[in-house]
């Protein structure tokens, strides 16, 4: 469904209708349905509920534009006593001038918040391009055998903390969901799902660098994995798999020998495969070999990859996802995911306010 700046009447009276629809339509475009049509493909600016014969069918529209996030000035006998409510509302007698003007009342209000939404993602798609050009530069240095720039990926990951503390962690992925770079895009979401969780669970700003740093450069191993491997549109041969289990230590390794890069860092680069259980690589690290750190990038690093689009498989529902992950039994730290599902799964699986 798209959406184009119209207004859309629904009403069982079509005459009375019919004048209003002239009346806005000499202002802005304006088309009338009656109360039993199905919704336009043409998603309206808001819509205007005329329905008066029959309370069911008004409550009905009124909770489907509420369900679209179309705002909504509903006309009836009586204001509704049900949820969800109308965006405004007046009685039916109202006189055609009076309601012509509360048309275009909301109109400036609606498109005022478009435009102040346009602007903010604006603000925010700027800001994830500035971290795309980090995670990029990171790459394709580690790609040529240069060094990784600690400052630049600081740089980045204080804009990843600043756009999610601003925005939040669904702004975020709509955003670098545009990007082509499926590589840097999983960085970039892992980055993003790692300062929503430390700030959920109210970590100390120094804290919250550390993990959205780490969690930037996780996978910088996979500079050096062959595009025929990385890009492969399908699932792995055992061959292909032992080659790409490599990138942890590939990464760590990397880091390390460049120097600038702490130890707490270099331990979630070679270790965000290890599983509590033992089950994990490249080591076999269990339990209390695996550190704090390490465990939170893993978990975001998990939902991130279950969440995306892949070529063999649509992305999981952020819910369903969790599940999954739940289901991981003492592969996963059960405390830690518990407080990732409510810092960050829960606010996403709601459904955005209108």
């Amino acid at each position: 469904m798209t959406q184009e700046s119209s207004v859309l009447v629904i009403s069982d009276r079509p005459e009375q209708a019919g004048l209003l629809v002239q009346a806005i339509d000499t202002v802005v475009a304006c088309r009338q349905i009656a109360a039993g049509a199905g919704m336009p493909a043409q998603r309206p600016l808001l819509a205007v509920v005329d329905v008066s014969r029959d309370e069911a069918a008004a409550e009905a529209w009124v909770a489907r534009l509420h369900g679209l996030r179309i705002p909504s000035l509903q006309l009836a006998l009586q204001p509704m006593t049900t949820r969800p409510a109308p965006t405004r509302f007046l009685p039916t007698d109202t006189p055609r001038k009076t309601v012509l003007a509360a048309v275009f009342s909301l109109m400036d209000v609606v498109q005022t918040a478009r435009t102040r939404a346009f602007d903010r993602t604006a603000r925010f798609t700027a800001k994830a391009d500035l971290a795309n050009r980090a995670v990029g530069e990171a790459f394709d240095a580690a790609r040529r055998g240069e060094a990784v720039s600690p400052a630049a990926v600081d740089a980045g990951t204080e804009v990843i903390l600043e756009t999610i503390s601003e925005c939040g962690i669904r702004t975020w992925l709509e955003v670098i969901g545009s990007y082509d770079q499926q590589l840097y895009q999983h960085s970039l979401s892992v980055a993003g799902y790692a300062a929503a969780f430390a700030g959920g669970l109210k970590l100390a700003r120094a804290d919250q660098m550390r993990l959205a740093r780490a969690a930037l450069l996780h996978d910088i191993g996979k500079s050096r994995i062959p595009l025929a491997i990385l890009n492969k549109p399908g699932r792995l041969s055992p061959d292909e798999m032992a080659v790409m289990r490599t990138h942890p230590s590939v990464g760590a390794n990397l880091l390390e020998a460049q120097g600038g890069f702490d130890a707490n860092m270099l331990a979630v680069v070679r270790h965000h495969h290890e599983m509590l259980d033992g089950s994990g690589y490249p080591d076999g690290l269990s339990a209390q070999e695996i550190p704090d750190l390490v465990r939170l990038v893993t978990i975001c690093d998990i939902h991130s990859a279950l969440t995306e689009r892949r070529a063999y498989r649509d992305p999981l529902p952020h819910e369903e996802a969790h599940e999954i992950m739940r289901d991981m039994g003492p592969k996963l730290d059960v405390d830690l995911l518990r407080a990732f599902r409510s810092a960050v799964v829960a606010p996403l699986a709601k459904v955005p306010a209108t």
